[in-house]
């Protein structure tokens, strides 16, 4: 079977950026941004122009920094927005405007006071204006995921004879379940006509946690596209994790999925969003957090040390993480404090072993982790026969 090609756009800079507190300026963009451009993004998103001179100004640079990605400005279905979102791509090797409206009874009521028919002619409205400006329109029915499939298909329907190139079926409030959300985009492939001219978008929040899964469902029924941020950063509970659906891609290949991610950045890249954002990644955050190859339970330890694949799926080099690391606590075994003893030169015998493991258990008790200086204190107040320094 042919492995499809996934594109995987970046919106860190933009939902990502929507969270309180993380606000970049125009040179700590551009330097994700060009992080990004070497990770292998294939589109990022560079911001909100019309929300700000600031915003407009970061797009515009972003535009003349990169040149590999396709590079998007968001924008809602009104006129100047899409007018400001154009003039900030001008400089783009590859302009996208991202522009839509909501489309579920909820958005249609509340926060347009609006009707179905009044939105479905402002979503195309909107498209032809951008389609005037750039080849490039991808179009958002912000909140799909509680939108009814039946009118969200007259809507992609009528945008895509408009002429959008992407259409976005975002999970905005991160409501659906993966089968419910992966019915969605399969019920739109079976029955909005023309469908395979252009690309379907996967654009889940994490509010019940999960917008990995629901991503994941959206390209196993059809989206070709998912939309995602770095450590899934994002608006309230955040967004799809960038990292998280790469290498889920990667390490199911029957899924026949395939992404231009270099991989072995990942970890690299997380630490560059975390330090300009000043967001800590929590230590057990899939692939990039601090505990993500980290083992402390002694049956743990003993199969790493044995086979490494025994406990890990990943190898940590494949996303830029040097080793896997035994932390030594009041859990771990003798597999593991043996293991640390030679990695700092000292061999020991098993009777040695068993003197030092009964005076670590007693330092362990006091301590949350014993560390390298630590078991190396233990080591010398026990006499050892064949000690050998590095």
């Amino acid at each position: 079977m042919e492995t499809t090609r996934i594109h995987i756009f970046d919106t860190t800079l933009r939902d990502g950026e929507q969270v309180p507190g993380c606000k970049l300026n125009t040179e700590q963009k551009i330097e994700i941004a060009l992080a990004l451009e070497k990770l292998g993004v294939d589109i990022i998103e560079a911001g909100f122009p019309i929300s700000s001179p600031g915003d407009f100004q970061s797009v515009e640079a972003i535009c003349k920094a990169v040149k590999s990605p396709a590079v998007c400005g968001l924008s809602r279905a009104v006129e100047k927005d899409i007018e400001v979102a154009a003039q900030a791509l001008k400089y783009a090797a590859r302009p996208r405007i991202h522009t839509g409206i909501g489309t579920s009874d909820s958005h249609i009521r509340y926060k347009f006071n609006s009707t179905r028919e009044e939105i479905l002619e402002r979503a195309v409205k909107a498209v032809k204006l951008a389609k005037s400006f750039v080849e490039d329109v991808e179009f958002y029915a912000e909140d799909a995921g509680r939108t009814d499939n039946e009118f969200l298909a007259r809507v992609i329907e009528a945008v895509l004879k408009a002429g959008a190139t992407v259409l976005n079926i975002p999970d905005t409030t991160g409501y659906c379940l993966p089968e419910e959300y992966g019915a969605k985009i399969r019920y739109l492939h079976e029955n909005v006509p023309g469908i395979h001219k252009a690309i379907l978008a996967t654009h889940c929040h994490n509010d019940l946690g999960l917008a990995t899964a629901n991503s994941i469902a959206g390209v196993q029924n059809g989206a070709r596209q998912i939309e995602c941020t770095i450590n899934g950063i994002g608006e309230r509970a955040g967004n799809c994790s960038l990292e998280e659906v790469v290498m889920i891609l990667r390490q199911h290949p029957y899924l026949n999925k395939d992404t231009g991610i270099n991989t072995q950045l990942l970890y690299a890249t997380s630490q560059l969003v975390s330090d300009r954002m000043g967001v800590v990644v929590q230590p057990n955050k899939a692939i990039v957090g601090a505990n993500a190859f980290a083992h402390s339970s002694g049956i743990h330890q003993d199969g790493v040390i044995k086979e490494r694949e025994t406990y890990e799926i990943i190898n940590p080099l494949d996303v830029g993480v040097d080793h896997s690391k035994i932390v030594l606590t009041a859990r771990s075994g003798r597999a593991a404090i043996a293991y640390r003893a030679k990695h700092l030169g000292v061999n020991l015998s098993k009777d040695e072993l068993d003197h030092v493991y009964q005076r670590f258990l007693e330092v362990a008790d006091r301590k949350k982790e014993v560390e390298d200086n630590d078991l190396l204190e233990i080591v010398e107040s026990i006499e050892i026969k064949n000690p050998s320094a590095v």
